[in-house]
């Protein structure tokens, strides 16, 4: 892997700066990403060939407040990281709905987030339009599937509400991006690869 911390640092910078302010942008270069992409490798070298696709990873970085930029797509080959996007968490993972995220279950009901490695499933049409399920490959999140626990898009995600109150919506679990997002993402993240969420 060519990644180094630096390089990984400096595209995430780049591609949050125009979200963030300088105070801001020192809280999320001193953030856990080079930690969350070392267990991502680790995740696929466990996982071995479930993961077909093993060029682009998915990073979701649940340490980061709901309002920053906190899903990134990081090509593997190059270190580039080639999309940084804000994402929802689950409703149960934060229950006062402060923008960040409290605990992860894998209880069905919890509404709550869960952790860990997921293998990038079909592309299905549901109540949010074009969406891509997601099989959950470790103990913590093995019930992903079952609990309908998705990439989709949704209106309570977006730049403006996180500019105006920090946060962003919360969902039932799912990972929630912004209706001018879930393009870039079902692109990117296609079926049998990695994504690895975390904080």
């Amino acid at each position: 892997m060519k990644l180094s911390r630096r390089g990984f640092i400096g595209a995430l910078g780049i591609g949050a700066s125009g979200l963030l302010g300088p105070a801001a942008m020192a809280a999320v270069r001193s953030d856990p990403l080079p930690r969350l992409l070392a267990e991502a490798q680790a995740a696929l070298d466990r996982h071995g060939a479930l993961v077909r696709h093993r060029d682009v990873v998915g990073l979701v970085d649940f340490a980061a407040p709901s309002g920053l930029p906190r899903f990134q797509m990081v090509d593997l080959g190059n270190g580039r990281v080639l999309a940084n996007l804000l994402v929802a968490h689950g409703r149960g993972s934060d229950p006062a709905n402060t923008g960040i995220l409290q605990r992860f279950s894998n209880h069905p009901g919890s509404n709550a987030s869960c952790a860990g490695s997921f293998l990038v499933g079909e592309t299905y049409f549901g109540k949010y339009g074009r969406s891509r399920r997601l099989h959950g490959l470790d103990p913590e999140n093995d019930k992903a599937l079952a609990r309908a626990i998705v990439i989709h898009r949704a209106n309570y995600v977006s730049h403006t509400m996180a500019h105006s109150t920090g946060r962003v919506g919360r969902s039932l679990g799912c990972f929630t991006v912004a209706d001018a997002d879930i393009a870039t993402v079902l692109a990117l993240l296609g079926p049998g690869r990695l994504l690895f969420a975390g904080r």
